[in-house]
């Protein structure tokens, strides 16, 4: 699976791709997997320069194609938060009730949590009241 670093304004990040989608956004705390290789491709290209573009302030949506692994629950709480408009925020409730499950505030927290394509999918605009 390939890899990529960039440096960016909040420090160095990672993206991967698998099969023409972005699955992962590393922050330079997280830990990369054995099957990755550092390899640079077209679309890891763009979607350093679309996330580049939304830390300058430049880019207001993303246009990549993308494919985190999760639990059913977990694609749709991820679903849920790239319908967050830009400059706005949601509460961990609010997302519940957007997923069909008024009761799982704490399981979207959770979710939110793992997001592994974090920046392209905002889980930044998830504030828990």
């Amino acid at each position: 699976m390939p890899v990529f670093f960039y440096e960016t304004k909040i420090g160095r990040i990672g993206i991967a791709e698998k099969d023409g989608k972005i699955t992962n956004v590393y922050i330079t705390s997280d830990e990369l997997t054995q099957d990755m290789q550092l390899s640079e491709t077209p679309l890891l290209k763009e979607g350093a320069k679309q996330i580049k573009g939304y830390l300058e302030g430049e880019l207001k949506e993303f246009s990549l194609p993308i494919e985190p692994s999760g639990t059913t629950f977990m694609k749709q709480v991820w679903t849920a938060l790239c319908g967050i408009p830009y400059g706005k925020t949601a509460t961990y409730g609010e997302i519940a009730e957007k997923v069909g499950k008024p009761k799982a505030a704490r399981a979207v927290g959770l979710a939110n949590n793992r997001n592994p394509i974090p920046i392209i999918i905002p889980c930044h605009r998830v504030i828990g009241a």
